[in-house]
């Protein structure tokens, strides 16, 4: 039987309601216990910082799992448009020859046009990418290759190379990344095919460098575990609210309405809420894989991390309006409005609280009402897994064996991401000096 999907918003919203009702009521004692000790607002953001907000958006992805029945996947025919394809490069002298044998190997019935846009690279990165177009002939795709004499941001690589975009559709892919099979017309197939106020899609970007350490093994679960299921539920609301970089298909006109990609660390954060500025909508293609290189050491885990949190506010700070503009996707605007609380709730509460309960035997944070939280989270967990990995077998690949991975990131994943969070929230708020990248 046929839901409508405002009745799936409309239940998930209701049942987890029902359970942040529950969670606060039965938050009541802990709060009275927190205020005896600690001065007022610190009992109040404890208790909505580590328990209330989490525990509602966690019920809230949980119900919606739930409650999405989607058909299974056919693939219907189409009018396959020509597409540029937009690489911008900087120091990639090792990767940029395997991303571009990937787009090579691609199989799209229509002309694409691949631009690569070297930002400065101070390495042999150009020569790769003109070794490349020497050694390949065009079938049905073109190379070129646009050099800025200094590195400037992605952003303004991107924004040169939109500059000589004709084609109706544009995406980016990251110069680290691999594309899997069919991964271009599956991406221009929902764009194409889905509604006509769509003005970008998601791709699925999974890790590629998973078995380097364990740096890399708790980046495949973050992305194949968190960031892919979190975007499929807000696929299912008609709203992903970021269009990564990493592997995007957007409306050219669309792009060009807002002058191209905003100099901004989050580049792509900012860009997608622009278009939902204007009205646009965003949608996600799970079935459009790109494996991208992750961070392999905690030093530029870090500064990833804290440029990701600083794009958030730097969103927040362009597009304020979003958070009035309601639609369905709504929900994950204002939960992101709390991540700044809920990290450093995590990082100066939670963590402390819990070398207190384990080693002294001080509850006073974490204590029942925290332990309240662990079978959600195994109960969300499962159902994650179970998910991605039907949609992993539906497309012939493989969920990696990393069992001791998945442990180390349900347990402490968020303790090594939250000081990089906190710091760029902080960066942003105070505006502090902006570097790109993560080398």
């Amino acid at each position: 039987m046929y839901v409508y999907v405002r009745v799936k918003f409309t239940l998930a919203l209701i049942l987890s309601g029902l359970w942040t009702l529950t969670s606060i009521y039965l938050a009541i004692p802990w709060y009275v216990g927190l205020s005896e000790r600690m001065y007022h607002p610190l009992p109040a953001l404890i208790v909505l910082g580590l328990a209330i907000i989490p525990g509602w958006a966690m019920s809230f992805m949980i119900f919606s799992l739930l409650l999405d029945r989607r058909p299974r996947y056919v693939e219907k025919p189409f009018v396959a448009p020509p597409l540029t394809l937009l690489i911008a490069a900087y120091n990639e002298e090792d990767k940029i020859f395997d991303t571009l044998m990937s787009v090579w190997l691609q199989q799209y019935p229509a002309h694409v046009r691949v631009v690569v846009i070297d930002d400065g690279s101070t390495d042999r990165t150009a020569e790769k990418v003109t070794e490349f177009i020497q050694q390949h002939p065009t079938t049905g795709k073109s190379f070129e290759l646009i050099r800025h004499p200094e590195n400037r941001c992605k952003a303004a690589a991107l924004s040169t190379g939109l500059d000589t975009v004709t084609t109706e559709f544009v995406i980016t892919i990251d110069a680290d990344s691999y594309l899997y099979e069919k991964a271009i017309e599956n991406l221009a197939r929902n764009i194409v095919l889905g509604p006509k106020q769509t003005a970008a899609v998601a791709g699925n970007v999974l890790v590629r460098n998973s078995r380097e350490n364990m740096m890399t093994k708790l980046q495949e679960w973050d992305y194949f575990h968190g960031i892919a299921v979190i975007k499929r539920v807000q696929s299912l609301y008609q709203g992903t609210l970021v269009a990564q970089g990493a592997f995007s298909i957007y409306r050219t006109a669309a792009v060009k309405r807002l002058n191209g990609w905003p100099p901004k660390i989050g580049e792509d954060i900012v860009l997608t809420w622009g278009l939902r500025d204007l009205g646009y909508r965003v949608g996600y293609a799970e079935n459009a894989f790109c494996f991208t290189m992750v961070p392999e050491t905690y030093r530029q885990f870090f500064r990833q991390r804290k440029r990701w949190s600083r794009g958030l506010i730097e969103a927040f700070k362009s597009y304020p309006s979003t958070l009035v503009k309601v639609r369905m996707n709504s929900p994950f605007i204002w939960y992101n409005l709390f991540f700044p609380l809920v990290d450093s709730a995590y990082l100066l509460f939670f963590l402390p609280g819990l070398i207190a309960a384990v080693f002294f035997q001080n509850y006073l944070i974490v204590g029942m009402m925290t332990v309240l939280l662990l079978p959600l989270a195994l109960i969300a967990n499962g159902l994650f897994y179970w998910q991605q990995k039907r949609i992993f077998s539906e497309y012939g690949l493989k969920v990696r064996m990393n069992p001791f991975g998945f442990l180390v990131y349900l347990l402490g994943y968020q303790a090594i991401m939250a000081p990089a969070t906190v710091t760029g929230y902080l960066s942003e708020i105070l505006n502090m000096a902006k570097k790109w990248g993560t080398k």
